[in-house]
Parts: structure tokens; C-alpha cells; sequence
């Protein structure tokens, strides 16, 4: 029976498997660097193991005791090398045997792989921001491209919007204001004319036909009492006339401060031929400063309510308007227009010739309560309907001789 020291250690096994896998990096364990063992011939004396014990058991009692002095303090272990070729994958042969690779647990194994050093960019030449500091558009931008204007801060900008938008309400209110205040100064739906309209307007009276003047039929809708709608047919038309011998002498007096030229007038009835009503309109020389002031005249003293300026009325021999004269006369309303040298009246009475001893405005016989007999009988309505149509169609032609004059 032979004793150990007789004995001559086996040579490691091949490997069969393959090799081993790649250790992570991330954990980095601490450990000792592996003992390489040696292959001895038979009667040779065994060699001291390289390095701190380590690698397998059986490597280990292969190798012998270990060296005195105590146990080799670890090494920290090393960025791994490049894979040797492989030629030199199994070991490296020595006078007394091969050596395995260090690191590996069996004889034989092949050593981790060194992964390929990873890209490095290049280190650019402006350094970069810092995290978290806003990124311009100027600092990436090449030197030819203008650079944008950097954004105002945040007050300035504050302070800008706050004085556009107190300039944008002062904008907005003046045009409020002018716009509420041009409709108040203005006639009904017509604006203030322009000279050159004021002036075709002045000429209307021999230059347009009396049917454009004065239609033969009247459309009322909803111009009746409670909304009902009227009718009204023309029964005459008188020739052109001075104020003089057409009007009453206090309205003649008062319409000479504006220069009477000439007046106009023509009388309907209505349908049911219960009511007659003559309109007139008088074209006066004024200009148009002169007839505004006498419209604040007429407004001011309340010339219109007055029953000794109560125009005429012009009745025929036959027919609804016979008999129609200054007693029939029972409600009446007059205007001075801005918008063109014309006052325009209608007057309307009874069409069976009856006497009103008490003429009411019209403005009064049109209201709701209004008891008296004209306004129970719609004359209010047929005053105020007959004036609203006549002066529409007159600013209607003043406005088409304005666009293309004769």
C-alpha cells in the first residue's frame, strides 16, 4: 500500500462543457486570486501553489499544504483582459505541467471576455448647460442664422397687454358713445345728409313726379290702432302753392324765418273712406345749419302741439274730401326734417264732414287712454302712418338723385 506522498496526482479532466459564463461587473465581488495547479511528472516533487489557496477543492489538496506565514489577503480584482488566443485557452504549459487559466473553477476553462470599450462622444466644444437651466435657441443656432429676440419677462409683458387692453376699452367706448350719440342727433333712420344730398333735396319738388312724391296708394301695416293695418287711396292732389295762401298766417309767419319756397300737398282716405287726411311738405331755402337750428326752435317752444299752427287742409267739390276745411280739422302732426330743406305736416278730419270744436295732436290720439273722438276713431293713426310713408319715400328719392343726379 503506497502512501500519499507516493502518490501521483491525476491531471485534470477536459473539459466537456462549455465555457463558462461571463461574470457581471455590477456586483464586484471581493475574491482571491485562484491557485494554478501543476501537472507533475511522475517523481517529481510537488510545487508550491502560486497565489492564495483557492479555485476548487480538488485543485487545492492536489497542490499541497499551504504556505506558512498565514493566509494571502485578497486582491481586488482587475479589469479583465482581453480573451488570450486560443492556442493558450487551456492553460500554459510549464516544465512541471500546465497551468489553468486563473478565475476558473475546473482546469481548463476559458477566462471571461473583455466587452468592447463603449462609444465615447466627442467632448464638444461649447460646454454643455447646465441640468435644469432653460435651453435658447441662440445658443444652438450657427453664427450666419440670425438669432431670435429673446422673450421680454414676464411684468414687462404683463404691463404691455394691461395698456393694449385699457387702449382697446377706451376704443370701444368712444365708438359706443359716438355711435349713441350720432343716433340720438339724427331724424328717425336717416343720418345727417351730406351738402351735396341737401342740396339735390331742395330741388325734388319740380324735378320728381307728384306719383313719386305723393303715391296713389298707401301701404299701412300695423299702422292702424291695436296694430291693425290701414289702407290709403290718394283723392287729390293740389298744384304747388306759396305758404302764404296755402298755410294759416302764424305757421306762414313762423316757416318765413327759414325761407318758404314752395309747398306741396296732396289728401287720401282710407279704405272704409270714414277719415280724410291731407299732407303737405314745404321746401324751404335754408341750408342745412340754419334748418337744424330751426328744428331745436320747433322742439324747444313746442311749435308742433300748438293749435294755432295747425296747417290747412285741402278738400275737393265731390268725393270723401268734400266739404274738408279748417272746422273738420281734428288731429295733426308736423316735423322739420335735418336731412333735406323740408318741414312736412298731415292733418286728418272726419270724412262725413262733422265739426271738431277741440283738435288733438297726434301724438296724443295714437296713446292708449287717449278718450277723445278722434283717437277712438283711429284719426291719430291715419295722421301719424300718412307722414311716416310720405317722408320714407322722399328720403327714398332724395337718396337715388344723390347717386345718379338728373
Amino acid at each position: 500500500m503506497s502512501t500519499d506522498a507516493e502518490q501521483t496526482p491525476a491531471a485534470p479532466p477536459s473539459p466537456d462543457s462549455p465555457p463558462a459564463a461571463r461574470p457581471r461587473e455590477s456586483a464586484k465581488p471581493e475574491r482571491a486570486e485562484p491557485v494554478r495547479p501543476v501537472r507533475l511528472r511522475p517523481g517529481a516533487e510537488p510545487q508550491r501553489p502560486v497565489g492564495p489557496a483557492g479555485g476548487s477543492g480538488t485543485a487545492a489538496r492536489a497542490a499541497g499544504p499551504a504556505p506558512t506565514g498565514g493566509p494571502v489577503r485578497p486582491k481586488r480584482p482587475r479589469a479583465a483582459e482581453p480573451p488570450p488566443p486560443a492556442a493558450e485557452s487551456a492553460g500554459t504549459a510549464t516544465s512541471g505541467g500546465t497551468v489553468p487559466p486563473a478565475g476558473s473553477g475546473s482546469a481548463g476553462a476559458t477566462p471571461p471576455r473583455l466587452p468592447p470599450r463603449p462609444y465615447a462622444p466627442p467632448v464638444p466644444a461649447v460646454p454643455p448647460k447646465p441640468v435644469g437651466a432653460p435651453l435658447h435657441m441662440a445658443s444652438v443656432l450657427p453664427s450666419d442664422i440670425p438669432r431670435p429676440e429673446p422673450e421680454p419677462p414676464a411684468e414687462r409683458r404683463s404691463i404691455a397687454r394691461t395698456v393694449a387692453a385699457a387702449v382697446a376699452l377706451v376704443t370701444g367706448v368712444g365708438l359706443v358713445v359716438g355711435a349713441a350719440t350720432g343716433s340720438l342727433l339724427s331724424d328717425g333712420p336717416s343720418a345727417q345728409a351730406t351738402p351735396g344730398a341737401y342740396e339735390v333735396a331742395r330741388g325734388l319738388w319740380h324735378a320728381t313726379p307728384v306719383d313719386t312724391l305723393f303715391p296713389p296708394r298707401l301701404e299701412g301695416d300695423g299702422a292702424g290702432p291695436g296694430g291693425a293695418d290701414r289702407v290709403w287711396v290718394r283723392v287729390a292732389v293740389a298744384p304747388p302753392a306759396d305758404c302764404k295762401e296755402g298755410l294759416d298766417a302764424a305757421l306762414a309767419r313762423e316757416l318765413r324765418r327759414v325761407g318758404c319756397e314752395k309747398l306741396l300737398r296732396a289728401t287720401y282716405t282710407d279704405a272704409t273712406r270714414s277719415s280724410v287726411t291731407t299732407v303737405g311738405m314745404v321746401f324751404t331755402a335754408a341750408g342745412a345749419a340754419k334748418m337744424g337750428r330751426f328744428e331745436d326752435r320747433f322742439d324747444e317752444r313746442e311749435l308742433a302741439a300748438r293749435a294755432d299752427m295747425l296747417p290747412r287742409a285741402y278738400g275737393t267739390e265731390t268725393g270723401p274730401a268734400a266739404g274738408f276745411g279748417a272746422e273738420q280739422r281734428a288731429t295733426w302732426t308736423m316735423r322739420v326734417l335735418s336731412d333735406a330743406p323740408v318741414v312736412l305736416y298731415a292733418v286728418t278730419g272726419f270724412a262725413d264732414g262733422r265739426a271738431v270744436t277741440e283738435p288733438q295732436p297726434a301724438n296724443e290720439a295714437v296713446h292708449p287712454d287717449a278718450t277723445t273722438a278722434p283717437a277712438q276713431a283711429g284719426l291719430g293713426h291715419d295722421a301719424e302712418g300718412i307722414a311716416d310713408r310720405v317722408e320714407r319715400g322722399l328720403r327714398k328719392t332724395s337718396a337715388k338723385a344723390t347717386e345718379s343726379p338728373r
